[in-house]
């Protein structure tokens, strides 16, 4: 994937209605949606195709999105997971950041904040991944260089 390939975001909400409306909101900012109904739904999804993001509803009917979030393949760069709920709870947060969410935010939402969180979390994938890529570079460049000396 390219800085200049549109970003991939998994939507996971058992809501159609927010899932529609979401993908329309992320589609005409420029990313690629796909979306689950359930936890196992999203972990097929994950296994099957790269995500940049995934945005996962608290509460579905097969599982909590705090168990998925430690289901759901890990890609590279490390897929940005970030928690929609609309029953917050201090102890729901801090399980989430625990289990390794990205980000958790209220129902309902500001979408305006929701890019912004989405938007910044990419760029720092991004330049997570440019890092990576950078030090893979210099390694094989030194490994070649002493083993064209032995």
């Amino acid at each position: 994937m390219t800085d200049r390939e549109p970003s991939r975001i998994l939507i996971v909400d058992d809501d159609e209605g927010v899932r529609k409306s979401l993908a329309a909101v992320l589609k005409d900012q420029g990313y690629t949606v796909d979306f689950a109904a359930s936890g196992r739904e999203a972990i097929s999804k994950s296994k099957a195709s790269f995500y940049n993001l995934a945005l996962v509803d608290l509460r579905l009917p097969d599982m909590d999105g705090i168990r998925l979030l430690t289901e759901i393949r890990e890609t590279v760069p490390k897929m940005v997971k970030i928690i929609i709920t609309g029953y917050p709870s201090l102890e729901n947060a801090i399980e989430a950041v625990n289990r390794a969410a990205d980000g958790y935010m209220v129902k309902p939402y500001n979408i305006d904040d929701l890019l912004r969180k989405i938007r910044e979390s990419l760029q720092k994938q991004r330049k997570e991944r440019r890092y990576s890529e950078q030090k893979v570079k210099e390694y094989i460049e030194r490994r070649g260089r002493e083993l064209g000396r032995g």
